[in-house]
């Protein structure tokens, strides 16, 4: 997706559907949880339940400390993307890798994730 320009961190480039994790108490599968909820939330696309780890980093949004979780997902059959939350998604993009990496708004840290989810692709279709 391309980040509203609103968005204060890395706004206006092209960023993987995040957000933040709402746990309270003891929750099983609370990440997945977070990812289809985000999903539906900002793309409005279901996705299915077996989600495959591809990495994670750090890095700071004001000073604050986040932990980018990246998991490589499958649209559920028929859910189709629509912008759901304007103020946070500008754009919609069905791109291939090669795509991608020419992608004008695509920065470094993002085309690191987009490699390493595309080796775990890569790797399933083995």
């Amino acid at each position: 997706m391309e980040r509203s320009s609103k968005e204060a961190h890395a706004g206006g480039l092209l960023s993987l559907v995040g957000g933040k994790v709402d746990a309270s108490g003891i929750d099983k599968d609370v990440l997945e949880k977070t990812i289809q909820r985000e999903f539906l939330e900002e793309v409005g696309l279901k996705l299915k339940d077996d989600m495959v780890y591809v990495r994670n980093t750090t890095f700071a949004v004001n000073g604050k400390p986040v932990i980018d979780l990246v998991f490589l997902c499958e649209r559920e059959e028929g859910s189709q993307p629509s912008i759901v939350s304007a103020d946070e998604v500008a754009d919609i993009h069905w791109m291939t890798f090669e795509e991608i990496q020419s992608h004008s708004k695509a920065p470094d840290y993002f085309m690191e994730s987009i490699c390493m989810a595309e080796k775990v692709r890569l790797r399933q279709r083995e």
